[in-house]
């Protein structure tokens, strides 16, 4: 083990699981490592300590997130190994146990990391550091840039609507946010690192600034007040918060683009019910219309998740053709997990694990023919797109304000650029329209 009092060039490692938020909480993380001297480890380098951010959304992420450990263990059996994020606050003595676990860390301990560093006894039992859920009161904001271009800015964390199907609530507390002054100052810092699209993401963005009077709409326009050549989009926000003020907004506006992420979980107002969710299928419907009547070539994503506890094989169908009804661009299909102390648990009605494979199936191609619906109807249309470093062979993607995936040949001083462009018909995977020449 290393000796924790002097950090200066000492390796560490990091690995995210989860959502863009476990990406922005990380990189804050590491700013901080790397200010008090860390470096982080390059590929094939041992690294002092190794960092791992879980997810614990489903069965499945509690067993990626096992995975994860154990292989950085193997790949760096001398480091210090320290475990936050969801899974961590939620079964911390449970990942105290997996081999090679030196630090659990919940959700309000994961900012403190150095701290816990510092004063870590080696050749120990793991130590567990995790706070009740309701007394999780802290937000930092944090930033991160992916491996593209895009920066991913935490505006909010924590959640108070206790769906009956999740465990966010207990794993990340009561919803909270900075304020605008200091959300918009992250955002500036982002844009002078040379950040050009910045996606805002939390657990519930919708519900930022609740508890010091400002709201999700007052962010929105501070953003697009932001006098530089910068893109930003919302991710996911529950149609219940996402008001028609805000949509009428984004349509005139100048950096916000006419991109949604739009959870619906189930087309059946009788299975929202079971879900406890905060809307109806006619204000989701509204919701799509009201985007599309301003906005006809906006993108709109939907989150649904199939085989949830009393959705009957008639509630399904019944779903699946709302779904198709409505002027949607791609699905984002999650299966149901049964996830301990949830109250989805006492309802009786249970869906074999092969049928919610066999719905979950039914809606990706449901999601395809949307998609492809979509991007062709958006062909010939003449659209900025902002490259990306990555590139597939000779070719290199970016996306439009409308985020249709582009594809033209590699050039990298176009990376990181925006250029007009016009669309063409599908490349040969079928998975980027190419550009007009």
């Amino acid at each position: 083990m290393i000796d924790t009092t002097v950090f200066h060039n000492k390796k560490v490692a990091f690995h995210t699981l989860g959502c863009k938020l476990n990406f922005a909480e990380t990189s804050a993380i590491g700013k901080k490592m790397s200010d008090e001297g860390f470096v982080k480890a390059r590929a094939g380098e041992q690294a002092d300590v190794c960092v791992i951010n879980t997810c614990s959304v489903t069965d499945t992420a509690d067993r990626k997130c096992r995975q994860a450990i154990s292989k950085l263990n193997r790949l760096h059996p001398n480091a210090i190994m320290v475990v936050t994020g969801c899974y961590a606050q939620l079964k911390p003595d449970e990942i105290s146990k997996i081999e090679g676990v030196d630090l659990v860390l919940g959700a309000n301990e994961k900012f403190s990391i150095l701290e816990y560093l510092h004063n870590i006894e080696t050749d120990a039992p793991a130590e567990v550091h995790t706070t009740k859920i309701n007394k999780i009161k802290e937000f930092e904001p944090s930033c991160s840039r992916d491996d593209r271009t895009r920066y991913f800015l935490k505006v909010q964390d924590g959640c108070d609507y206790y769906c009956t199907y999740c465990t966010i609530p207990f794993a990340r507390g009561r919803s909270r946010s900075a304020n605008i002054e200091q959300t918009v100052q992250k955002a500036l810092e982002a844009i002078e690192a040379g950040a050009k699209e910045i996606v805002l993401t939390g657990v519930n963005i919708g519900d930022f600034g609740k508890l010091n009077g400002e709201s999700f709409f007052d962010l929105v326009k501070a953003f697009d007040a932001i006098e530089s050549d910068v893109r930003f989009r919302i991710s996911s926000i529950e149609p219940n918060l996402l008001t028609d003020e805000i949509i009428d907004y984004v349509a005139t506006s100048k950096h916000i683009m006419p991109h949604f992420h739009i959870p619906l979980q189930s087309g059946t107002n009788e299975v929202l019910q079971l879900m406890k969710r905060k809307y109806n299928r006619e204000l989701f419907e509204h919701k799509v219309q009201k985007i599309k009547s301003l906005m006809p070539d906006a993108f709109i994503g939907v989150d649904v998740i199939v085989g949830v506890r009393g959705e009957t094989a008639e509630l399904f169908e019944e779903s699946c053709r709302f779904i198709e009804s409505l002027d949607i661009s791609q699905l984002h299909v999650f299966t149901y997990s049964e996830r301990a102390g949830t109250k989805m648990l006492d309802i009786e009605q249970n869906t074999p694990i092969a049928e919610r494979k066999k719905r979950s199936d039914i809606l990706h191609l449901l999601s395809d023919k949307k998609t492809k619906a979509f991007y062709e109807s958006q062909t010939g249309k003449t659209y900025p797109v902002l490259w990306e470093s990555r590139h597939n062979g000779e070719n290199m993607v970016g996306f439009t304000t409308n985020y249709v995936k582009a594809e033209r040949t590699y050039d990298k001083n176009r990376v990181n650029a925006v250029e007009m462009i016009t669309l063409g018909g599908w490349n040969d995977e079928k998975s980027a329209l190419e550009i007009e020449k």
